[in-house]
């Protein structure tokens, strides 16, 4: 029988015994089975690592599997500030990043996004790279906040662009797809970034900010 894509790209891969025991850990606790993909985490290391940041944004931790992803792509000095919504998931998540050896390079704000987005803006904070995976319909303010925060060369990303097919389908016109539409068209047109969006599992949309003086906002 033909294996999918995705199935025959993740065979190729020795199985990563720190991820798949964060994956077990979420499930033991009842947690959402949404982790990032196990190609798009291997990707977002590389991009970390290929683009030498050392101040990563996350929007969304759930149980850690994406910032571990994230800090092990982290050099030296290399910090990840992650936003979550629920105190009992940011837990979990430093739990598993001290497994992993990476409880160092993690803080975890608890609540709402937005509201930790302004005071960083206030804060005058500024970031390498985002990670942008949380709840959908906030995606196009998200990414409004990334750029903002971006330093130039910045990258974006943000995961589950395609809801499970949901953002293809011109029958579904939930508020969810609609902003996930309206994200995945501004990450392909904002004349601010220069991007790419890959349709694989999930699909993941993937940007750079610019490095002109226009790029920011």
């Amino acid at each position: 029988m033909t294996m999918l894509p995705d199935e025959y790209v993740d065979g190729l891969y020795a199985e990563d015994t720190q991820l798949k025991a964060t994956a077990e850990g979420i499930r033991e606790r009842g947690m959402p089975e949404i982790s990032v993909a196990p190609g798009y985490g291997r990707l977002l290391t590389m991009l970390v690592r290929m683009s030498g940041s050392k101040q990563i944004l996350e929007i969304g931790a759930l149980g850690g599997y994406s910032g571990i992803c994230l800090a092990r792509g982290l050099g030296a000095e290399g910090r990840l500030i992650s936003l979550e919504l629920l105190p009992e998931y940011a837990d979990v998540a430093m739990e598993h990043m001290r497994q992993a050896g990476l409880g160092d390079k993690v803080q975890y704000r608890i609540g709402e996004a937005l509201g930790h987005l302004e005071k960083l803006g206030a804060e005058g904070a500024t970031f390498d790279f985002f990670f942008i995976d949380a709840d959908k319909e906030n995606y196009p303010n998200y990414l409004d906040w990334a750029i903002r925060l971006a330093n130039p060369g910045a990258v974006i990303v943000g995961d589950n662009v395609l809801l499970r097919g949901r953002t293809t389908d011109p029958l579904k016109q939930g508020p969810s797809v609609l902003a996930m539409r309206e994200f995945n068209k501004r990450m392909a047109s904002d004349p601010r970034l220069e991007s790419t969006i890959l349709p694989a599992y999930d699909g993941l949309a993937i940007a750079r900010v610019k490095d002109s003086a226009a790029a920011k906002v």
